[in-house]
């Protein structure tokens, strides 16, 4: 039967590349001249910092221009309070969002069922969920569905089958 898969996945190198770029762009941008902005990429989050709030807004529009360029979801950034920390300096963490957690994969099972298309199903399969169905243009019209539809993580579909 064909089938395909939802997953939500983050590419790190292109991230790490954004990161990069960005911090690469605030240490030659005159608004940053003297602020310490710098963006720290960790395991599963970055942390940015600089001298003021103000700046911490700006240096976080900045990634998120970079994520852009590099074909990064905005929605794998989940952008936590801007922290003030000592000698008026600011921090901000910004978590990564990927995979696809369980009562996610029931949203996308209960968004299936509620396609109305008769011969579809979906299962989960650990971090990923395995849409089945007899007909090729239904698994087409439910990525599609997908696609238009607000789901506050990012989302790629992958091992179309036929």
């Amino acid at each position: 039967m064909p089938s395909f898969d939802i997953v939500s996945e983050i590419d790190l190198q292109e991230v790490r590349n954004a990161v990069d770029q960005a911090n690469r762009e605030a240490s030659t941008r005159f608004d940053f001249k003297g602020t310490g902005a710098t963006i720290e990429i960790g395991e599963k989050e970055l942390t940015l910092s600089a001298s003021t709030e103000d700046r911490i807004r700006a240096l976080f529009e900045l990634l998120e221009e970079k994520m852009v360029k590099r074909s990064v979801s905005l929605k794998t950034l989940d952008a936590g309070k801007v922290e003030v920390a000592s000698h008026g300096s600011a921090r901000q963490k910004v978590a990564l969002k990927a995979g696809i957690t369980q009562e996610l994969g029931k949203k996308i099972n209960k968004m299936v069922k509620d396609l109305g298309v008769k011969n579809l199903s979906s299962s989960i399969q650990g971090d990923q969920v395995r849409v089945t169905g007899k007909q090729r243009d239904d698994l087409q019209s439910a990525i599609a569905f997908f696609k238009e539809a607000d789901i506050d993580t990012p989302i790629q579909f992958t091992n179309f089958r036929d």
